[in-house]
């Protein structure tokens, strides 16, 4: 029977739950739905039969309205089926196009620069009719969140993934190499000084804490950072000039600048393992899938390079 008055949940309810949380006001949420404020509180009401649970505080008079404990749980569960719907939509919309419809692929700064031009070029080749948009961010949590709910057919990101509706194949592991100024007294070595000999060093890194900082800070004292940034350009930027050093990964590295040499660690420092991730529930199509096997053959060459050409002097 409690199964059963879950099935007389609607999405209207859901949104009417959604609007109240946020406005805090049955009133303001009316408003916004389109809604009279008598219907909004109808539709709670028989939300919160459906569940058995009290789902808003009605403190009364001109105090604000707030959802319960319950009301929250339920409402995150409502995130997850409106992004499965989403993606629902974003699935009939590329059956319906088949190979001439968009392909919507998210990426890195370092993917769009080093692996990305070679690839859309050949893809392009392949599936003339098949429009590719191409979205960069530096977090990959936003490019999984976009891919969840079908505002992207397929996206960058690195392993291991969030929990959450991802299938993935791994296309390459992305060693981390310290940039250093190609005058500095670090350049004449063959790889990087030990993780300890950057304690007190200038180091320049993102905006984001992940890894490799947090990878370092377990391991160096006296972590000394100095500037973060989320563009890949200011940073060898920085480094250039002298202002610090950056632990990055290889495909950062441009090979034709002479400003900066890459150290590499070897396997004092886990590499980033890039892959490429899909919706497991969503429909793939052809192209989607070609894709995918298109980057695995563009990524097995950078792989390779970036074991060999770790250090660079502008060659």
């Amino acid at each position: 029977m409690k199964r059963n008055s879950f099935l007389g949940i609607e999405l209207r309810h859901l949104a009417a739950l959604e609007a109240v949380g946020r406005t805090r006001s049955f009133g303001a949420a009316a408003r916004e739905l389109g809604y009279t404020q008598s219907a909004v509180s109808q539709q709670i009401a028989r939300l919160e039969r459906s569940v058995g649970q009290r789902l808003v505080d009605r403190p009364g008079g001109p105090r604000a309205v707030d959802l319960t404990d319950a009301g929250r749980l339920l409402l995150r569960h409502a995130d997850a089926i409106v992004a499965q719907l989403d993606a629902a939509e974003a699935d009939m919309a590329a059956l319906a196009e088949g190979a001439a419809g968009p392909l919507r692929v998210g990426i890195y700064q370092s993917v769009g620069a080093r692996i990305l031009p070679g690839l859309l070029r050949r893809f392009k080749q392949d599936w003339p009719r098949v429009e590719v948009s191409v979205l960069e961010e530096t977090d990959a949590a936003d490019l999984l969140r976009l891919l969840e709910h079908g505002e992207l057919d397929l996206t960058f990101a690195d392993l291991p993934l969030p929990e959450g509706p991802f299938e993935a194949v791994e296309l390459l592991r992305d060693p981390y190499v310290l940039l250093v100024q190609a005058g500095s007294e670090l350049a004449a070595g063959d790889s990087a000084p030990p993780l300890r000999d950057l304690a007190g060093m200038p180091l320049v890194t993102w905006r984001h804490i992940g890894e490799p900082e947090t990878s370092l800070r377990g391991r160096v004292p006296d972590l000394n950072v100095v500037f973060r940034s989320d563009d890949n350009g200011t940073l060898v930027g920085l480094v250039a000039e002298g202002l610090g050093v950056a632990v990055v990964p290889q495909l950062v590295v441009n090979p034709r600048n002479p400003a900066y040499v890459a150290l590499p660690f070897g396997n004092r420092i886990p590499p980033r393992r890039l892959a490429i991730v899909w919706h497991r529930d969503r429909y793939r199509s052809a192209a989607s899938e070609a894709f995918v096997e298109l980057a695995g053959d563009f990524s097995e060459p950078s792989s390779a390079s970036a074991a060999s050409t770790s250090r660079r002097r502008g060659r």
